[in-house]
């Protein structure tokens, strides 16, 4: 397996632990309606993450192969992102808008660590 894609295999995981923690947050604390919030932001920043990677792979082999790349899918994920900002203002008896908006923003952190503290071997 290449060192990318264990990057991708390890930032997928940690996004799915986040994700874990906001169901149990949302299970065994008062704050429901913050912890949907997150969990719906999280699970639209996961599905984000994850057209961002086979995109970023579907244009690192176009432009290996000298084909001409396409794009990044910047329009797919924003649309995600103003949907889920839709649910939430339609359903804000069940989730909090401010931790939706937080939760759509948790995949770049899992991003950023990855960055600075790589796994080797």
């Amino acid at each position: 397996m290449s060192q990318y894609d264990q990057m991708i295999t390890r930032e997928r995981k940690w996004m799915l632990y986040l994700l874990a923690i906001f169901v149990l947050g949302a299970a065994f604390t008062p704050y429901v309606r913050i912890f949907l919030g997150l969990l719906l932001g999280g699970a639209v920043s996961f599905y984000n993450l994850f057209l961002l990677q086979k995109k970023t792979q579907e244009f690192a082999k176009a432009a290996a192969s000298k084909d001409k790349p396409r794009g990044i899918g910047m329009i797919s994920r924003f649309a995600a992102a103003i949907i889920a900002v839709m649910i939430a203002l339609r359903f804000e008896e069940y989730f909090h808008i401010v931790a939706v908006i937080i939760g759509l923003m948790t995949s770049y952190p899992v991003i950023i660590i990855e960055f600075f503290c790589p796994e080797k071997g």
